[in-house]
């Protein structure tokens, strides 16, 4: 496994992280134990996950993946960089949920409860609050970092000039500074290189992309045809946003076009589609998940393949209108 230092700090995190988003609703725990044990023995030794997670729907009880990866990772919790998030709705009061320094001082507390640990190597914000001041936000994880439950914090989902505006806003107050970004990234959404990758790399911080392969739609084998099986596209209220993201004719003619790509490559599409997102060189680490562990295999074989720089202009050209807002060229 390669690795890679963390933006502007000394830690080093493999350039693979494991996303565990599924665990607990669309996969039972069994599955994820399953998912952890292949990711571990392939190197990977960075896991995401979120208070809010599993996102799935129904009856599903917030926190449920926080409590199955602090059981598996009981006995080697320092073999691993954690990370987890909070911002989301939390339980039914209106402060369980954003980034006021009451909730974010209480969904530390309860995160770690879940994991079993006493402290997690990140704790990002899941979404841009606006209704609370960065002010306020900044100063209650300072507290949090200071009182050794972080040692770092992230974004995540945050527009350019947010994430701008925090990071001037911590620099003035002298408060902890966000080390770290985690947007949405691959060869079917590629706004983020047009501001906040360029933003990303002027401030040295680490860009941890989720969704390389499109919510699964860049493994090559739905059809538009066809209605998307089980799986990342129809459970519960993911499932329509992913839709709604992704399943669309365009991208489907995009994707057969990638297909011929693959062959004269010699791998999959899935191995091809994270290994472009890995050549972009402001990208640390990416998130990749799975709902089976020999799905890890193509995805994980990403870290090792080299991208012919041929190959890898291709692949720009041909998802090129996935930037949105070039002028025409």
């Amino acid at each position: 496994m390669q690795y890679r230092k963390f933006g502007a700090t000394g830690l080093s995190v493999s350039r693979a992280c494991l996303g565990t988003m599924t665990f607990g609703y669309q996969i039972d725990e069994a599955t994820s134990v399953r998912i952890m044990d292949a990711a571990a023995e392939a190197g990977v030794t960075f896991i995401d996950t979120a208070n809010v997670y599993p996102l799935g729907g129904g009856e599903t009880r917030v926190g449920v993946t926080e409590e199955i990866v602090g059981r598996w990772l009981k006995g080697k919790r320092h073999g691993f960089v954690l990370a987890t998030k909070a911002v989301g709705k939390m339980g039914p009061s209106p402060w369980d949920q954003g980034a006021s320094r009451k909730h974010l001082l209480d969904a530390i507390d309860a995160s770690l409860r879940r994991l079993g640990t006493d402290y997690v190597d990140l704790y990002q914000l899941h979404s841009d609050d606006r209704e609370t001041a960065f002010d306020e936000t900044l100063e209650a994880l300072d507290v949090i970092v200071r009182s050794g439950r972080a040692r770092y914090v992230g974004v995540s989902n945050f527009l350019a000039y947010r994430l701008a505006k925090a990071l001037g806003r911590a620099d003035a107050l002298r408060t902890v500074r966000f080390t770290s970004v985690q947007p949405r990234y691959n060869l079917l959404f590629r706004q983020i290189e047009r501001e906040l990758l360029p933003l990303a790399e002027e401030e040295r911080l680490a860009v941890l992309p989720y969704n390389p392969l499109a919510g699964g739609l860049l493994t090559g084998k739905h059809r538009r045809d066809t209605p998307p099986p089980e799986g990342r596209f129809t459970v519960g209220t993911a499932g329509q946003l992913y839709q709604d993201r992704y399943w669309h004719e365009r991208e489907f003619e995009t994707i057969e076009a990638l297909k011929k790509l693959t062959t004269d490559a010699g791998v999959s599409l899935s191995t091809l589609a994270v290994a472009w997102v890995l050549a972009n060189p402001a990208v640390t680490s990416a998130i990749l998940g799975a709902s089976r562990p020999e799905q890890l295999a193509d995805t994980l074989a990403a870290v090792d393949f080299v991208l012919d720089p041929q190959l890898k202009a291709q692949l720009d050209a041909l998802t090129h209108p996935y930037r949105f807002g070039d002028a025409t060229r």
